[in-house]
């Protein structure tokens, strides 16, 4: 285990990540759609928030234990889905819940993950973890992976609902990310420079999209995948998919990417149990609000009838405190996270969390709290939000 005491926040450890993760993933992770603009603002959009310092207050007993949909987790934070968590590191889905499952949160595996719902479940004991769907066209794989799921012993289901088209993201289109990655001359000499990164993934066999090679009909190897990908996503997706998906799953669903409280009207309308305030990262619709922005009012609109969760630019346990002020029953990280394991592979999703964690107390403490379920917008400074 590397001594990782010298790393004081997420910005050390995204300063790591690029130094040993491939370019054309680093920047597959670290990026937004067209300007850039949305991803940009939603870090800064937390910054423009101030907090209220409260003295003289018993800063005993301090705890920041809650619940996300019934299930108990050492803070308001859950590691949210990320595609190709494994290209950041080898085997990095299987590393990352295992970091999650011995820190006590929530993991949510994605479709679009190098290591399967049958490796998390073998690889952490078959503990619970979430996993999160798209809509895609062949109802009959989506059928099959939802069973698949269930019998990996996931506990909740995730639907992303902004993805029916990609968003353009400039990085990527220059760099050549496809499936497979092309190997370009660029390329090449990028990975000459990572021989970390290259050692590992010749140290493993899960350098595929595990959900999904093996398992769809034409589809033996990275090189059928990507016509397969391109066509599946549905923009035809409506409000009686989710009412199909939720009907066909039976267990706790999760709507992400909520960013309008008409939205959010509908998501309660249609039975599930949480929704999230999300605009995936800023890599779908660049110009749209940060998340932090659109929580309030969706929170206060339907939060009394559905738990509100937020995901997006979230780098601090200040900005968990902040969330949760303003409405958000819990939070997702994915980027915090991905920095870590690009960076240290398991020890540094340890240590992301541990970061995000004694931020989250001890800025609760000075805003004179020590139960997070007892924090609201009081700690925050009228007028900055």
């Amino acid at each position: 285990m590397p001594d990782l005491s010298k790393i004081t926040c997420i910005e050390d450890l995204r300063v790591v990540a690029k130094r040993r993760v491939p370019r054309m993933f680093y920047d597959y992770a670290d990026s937004g759609a067209w300007t850039e603009g949305t991803y940009r603002d939603n870090e800064a959009a937390f910054q423009k928030i101030k907090l209220r310092q409260r003295v003289a207050v018993n800063m005993e007993g301090r705890s920041t234990r809650t619940t996300m949909i019934g299930q108990e987790t050492a803070m308001p934070v859950a590691i949210a889905p990320t595609g190709l968590t494994g290209m950041q590191h080898a085997d990095g889905e299987i590393l990352a819940a295992r970091a999650a499952k011995a820190f006590g949160i929530p993991f949510t595996l994605s479709t679009m993950s190098i290591c399967s719902l049958e490796d998390i479940a073998e690889n952490t004991g078959r503990h619970p973890f979430w996993f999160q769907l798209y809509v895609m066209r062949d109802r009959d794989f989506m059928e099959r992976l939802i069973d698949r799921a269930k019998a990996a012993n996931c506990s909740a289901l995730q639907l992303t609902l902004d993805l029916q088209v990609m968003g353009q993201r400039h990085k990527d289109i220059k760099n050549g990310l496809s499936a497979p990655p092309k190997p370009t001359l660029a390329n090449m000499i990028n990975l000459a420079t990572k021989p970390r990164w290259c050692l590992g993934m010749a140290g493993t066999k899960r350098r595929y999209f595990g959900n999904i090679v093996g398992h769809v009909k034409g589809v033996a190897d990275m090189s059928s995948l990507a016509s397969w990908t391109n066509d599946q996503f549905d923009p035809s997706l409506s409000w009686a998919d989710v009412e199909w998906v939720k009907k066909r799953w039976g267990g706790k669903l999760v709507l992400k990417g909520i960013m309008d409280t008409e939205d959010a009207r509908l998501a309660v309308d249609s039975g599930a149990d949480a929704l999230i305030v999300s605009n995936h990262g800023g890599r779908q619709l660049d110009g749209a609000p940060a998340s932090i922005d659109a929580l309030p009012a969706i929170a206060a609109e339907v939060g009394h009838r559905i738990e509100v969760w937020m995901d997006g630019g979230i780098r601090s346990g200040q900005d968990v405190l902040k969330a949760r002020a303003l409405g958000a029953r819990g939070t997702l990280i994915g980027r915090s996270f991905l920095y870590g394991l690009g960076a240290y592979g398991e020890a540094g999703v340890t240590r992301a969390l541990q970061i995000i964690h004694k931020e989250l107390d001890v800025t609760m403490a000075f805003c004179g709290h020590t139960q997070i379920d007892n924090v609201d917008s009081g700690i925050l400074l009228p007028g900055t939000y």
